[in-house]
């Protein structure tokens, strides 16, 4: 018989924490087995795959495309690798690009410029005024002049001081929180404050929104993997399906994510 190992051995093995690994169990990663006292035990094959997710994790693959990857292990590798490729690749680019400009507004900083807050948030919007092109490319593909012109009028609705800049700094703010807290329990209470965060955020776009709206925008976070590393929404595509995960266990407790 195999030799069957705990959780502790397990994250012991493999340099996961016990939270990772029962999230990794709650995104139906891996499939721990229950001892009579319902404690999870590893045998090696769980063990072998938990090394492969660590290995495709380090490649920078999401979690969706390493379930496919090893839930499916004929499938055809070449289009999932170029499309992580083109990811990485874009994500070193905007590196570059973000560090170049530090590195310059530094330079002047040396040379005796005074800089405020104002005036950095300013050359930082400048220096990002690449990324709206980019969304602009990704909205062309996947929506149509007219929905684009809908969404266009009810937006201007927001009113005038609706300040964009500043909702979009919000959502990164709250994606790079979520990104370092995970991997955790979709069904915590953690879990759950990261998802009344998230609807409350939502307001003002679900203030506006039609429901054709309103489905456009799930429908293209749920084709990510079409434009993924072309355009950043603020949020990685593991943020947006964990906190897909975290409302649907919330729903499944009987409480509605946006109240």
């Amino acid at each position: 018989m195999s030799t069957m190992l705990d959780i502790t051995d397990i994250a012991r093995a493999t340099g996961l924490s016990s939270r990772a690994l029962r999230f990794y169990e709650a995104r139906g990663l891996i499939r721990p087995l229950r001892s009579e006292g319902g404690r999870r035990i590893f045998g090696a094959g769980e063990l072998e795959r938990l090394h492969a997710i660590v290995a495709l994790k380090r490649a920078g693959f999401t979690l969706a495309a390493i379930g496919q990857m090893l839930d499916r292990p004929g499938a055809a590798l070449a289009p999932m690798i170029a499309a992580q490729a083109k990811a990485v690749d874009a994500e070193r680019r905007a590196l570059a690009e973000t560090a170049a400009l530090l590195t310059s507004i530094q330079s002047r900083i040396d040379a005796g410029e005074r800089i405020d807050v104002a005036t950095l948030c300013s050359l930082i919007r400048k220096g990002n005024a690449m990324t709206t092109t980019q969304w602009k490319l990704v909205v062309d593909r996947h929506f149509t002049e007219e929905e684009q012109a809908h969404w266009a009028t009810r937006m201007e609705t927001l009113g005038p001081d609706f300040d964009l800049n500043a909702y979009q700094a919000r959502w990164a703010d709250l994606g790079q929180r979520i990104a370092a807290a995970m991997p955790m329990d979709p069904d915590s209470e953690a879990a759950r404050g990261f998802v009344r965060e998230w609807f409350a955020l939502l307001a003002p776009f679900r203030a506006v929104a039609s429901p054709e709206m309103w489905a456009g925008a799930t429908r293209l976070h749920e084709n990510r993997a079409d434009w993924d590393g072309q355009a950043d929404p603020g949020f990685s595509a593991d943020v947006w399906q964990f906190i897909q995960a975290a409302g649907a266990a919330m729903r499944a407790r009987g409480e509605e994510p946006g109240g």
